[in-house]
């Protein structure tokens, strides 16, 4: 399975450093990397953790700015793509089929080829243009999840909120994993 990751400035970078090491303990999946300026800026202000670490992660990286890149073509075979964070800016831009950043444009290249695209939305509150553009979005078959923590599992720490929601990243894949508590009755 060849998944793209896009991260883009939205709070919350911690959510796809631990996809990105999800994806790195499944075989057979490849993780091929997009990240934003802004991501940049937020995986030194929210975390401890490198770019380069976030690069070791990834099968191949893609300069955000080079549109000319092989994911932003449909000749570029893939099973799907994930963005997470995505900001409202991310959101709109592929809502309304502009392909300023790779980001966008391998989004854009993933809705048109009828692949999968889970889009993970950090904003609150939400105005009428984020809810209207995610409708849009969900009605084009994209999958809408918003890292909204679930409470029935009993979290302990912080560390099990975001991997219960990397868990129901990876769901939208059929890819099972247990790095969390699943809802047992």
């Amino acid at each position: 399975m060849k998944l793209i990751v896009g991260i883009t400035g939205a709070t919350g970078v911690i959510y796809a450093i631990r996809l990105l090491e999800a994806l790195r303990r499944i075989n057979n999946v490849k993780a091929y990397l997009i990240m934003s300026e802004w991501a940049k800026k937020n995986l030194e202000i929210e975390t401890v953790y490198t770019y380069d670490y976030i690069e070791s992660l990834a099968d191949e990286v893609f300069d955000n700015g080079n549109l000319g890149s092989k994911v932003s073509s449909g000749s570029f075979i893939t099973d799907g793509m994930i963005i997470v964070p995505c900001s409202m800016k991310s959101l709109s831009s592929i809502a309304n089929g502009y392909c300023e950043s790779l980001i966008s444009r391998a989004a854009d290249v993933v809705l048109k080829e009828g692949k999968k695209l889970v889009l993970c939305p950090r904003e609150t509150p939400l105005n009428a243009i984020h809810l209207e553009n995610m409708l849009k979005l969900s009605r084009l078959g994209v999958r809408i999840v918003p890292p909204m923590p679930a409470f029935y599992n009993r979290p302990e720490t912080l560390e099990d909120i975001i991997n219960h929601h990397v868990m129901k990243i990876l769901d939208q894949f059929g890819i099972e994993t247990y790095i969390s508590k699943r809802w047992n009755g």
